[in-house]
């Protein structure tokens, strides 16, 4: 008994023995495996990043592909993070990346890689494109402002003022537009008219039309804003921006007290969208105004039911 327990106990250790040994060659083959998949990443990665080149950059850019020239452009500055051209190529196509999102926070992200390229670059840049730095610095700055937050504006306005003034002209000049919306954000109201009244000489628009009538308004000018809003009226087809002129005109008639002509262009704008809360608020204020209190109470309730949040109608019947 002694000699068979002996025996298994034997062959117990040999085959624990053989046991950890196959673990331990497995281990090794594991470890092996893992550092060599390491070293071929960094060697595959630290391959293309020496075969990204500026002229890489340049193909991408002269193909528009703005994504290529992101992601490459993000290798190659990896290992050369002062390149200034890699900087402005990297910095371009993020703005227009940006651009070009409909998440807004992942715009975001590439606006603030356009930025953080494009003002390195500034550094070591040719003075001949550094009004064009300048300018696209502007643009994603002005497109860092997210409604209602404008805590870019000023420097949107730095840099497409410095743009401006050392004579780049982009095709369109959409500049003087830019820095109008840009003076509007900050409540510039005269310097916001200067720079609309400037970009209506470039390219006019209705839009660009509406603009300028609301910083009129804005500045107390209510003839000039009522010429501009009649004016859009009249020309456009775009019912959006035909509802909004209507809705500023009624509500300058209405503080000049002319009641039956606001009444009449918020009537309009009900035509063309009965729910138009705006609109339907106005009609409200006619009524208080003429005393009709119980015909107002129910113009703004019917507002609270299809805009439960609007401040005006919230107020009008706490305090009624």
């Amino acid at each position: 008994m002694k000699a068979i327990h002996s025996k298994e106990n034997g062959n117990y250790q040999k085959k624990k023995s053989n046991l950890l040994r196959n673990l331990s060659v497995v281990a090794a083959v594991l470890i092996f495996l893992t550092v060599a998949t390491f070293t071929t990443i960094a060697i595959v990665k630290n391959w293309n990043n020496t075969h990204i080149t500026v002229r890489t950059l340049e193909k991408h850019w002269a193909n528009k592909d703005y994504k290529a020239v992101y992601d490459d452009g993000k290798l190659f500055l990896d290992s050369k993070p002062f390149n200034n051209s890699a900087l402005i190529y990297y910095g371009y196509a993020a703005f227009y990346l940006g651009v070009g999102q409909t998440d807004s926070s992942i715009a975001q992200s590439y606006f603030d890689d356009s930025i953080n390229a494009l003002r390195r670059s500034l550094s070591e840049a040719r003075e001949s494109i550094k009004p064009q730095i300048y300018y696209m610095l502007g643009c994603s700055y002005y497109n860092k402002n997210i409604s209602p937050s404008h805590y870019y504006s000023d420097l949107a306005i730095k840099y497409l003022t410095m743009a401006k003034e050392a004579g780049y002209t982009p095709e369109p000049n959409d500049i003087p537009e830019y820095l109008g919306l840009s003076y509007a954000a900050l409540g510039m109201t005269m310097e916001s008219i200067s720079s609309f009244t400037e970009a209506l000489l470039v390219r006019e628009s209705d839009h660009l039309l509406l603009s300028i009538a609301e910083q009129y308004y804005k500045a107390g000018e209510k003839n000039a804003a009522k010429m501009y809003l009649v004016r859009i009226i009249s020309n456009t087809e775009d019912e959006e921006l035909i509802i909004k002129s209507r809705c500023l005109l009624g509500n300058i008639y209405f503080e000049d007290g002319s009641f039956d002509e606001a009444e009449a262009e918020f009537t309009k704008i009900l035509e063309i969208n009965e729910n138009y809360a705006d609109a339907i608020y106005g009609m409200g204020l006619i009524y208080e105004a003429q005393d009709k209190m119980v015909l107002a109470r129910a113009q703004w309730r019917k507002v609270l039911k299809v805009a439960v949040n609007h401040a005006g109608a919230l107020k009008k019947m706490a305090e009624k």
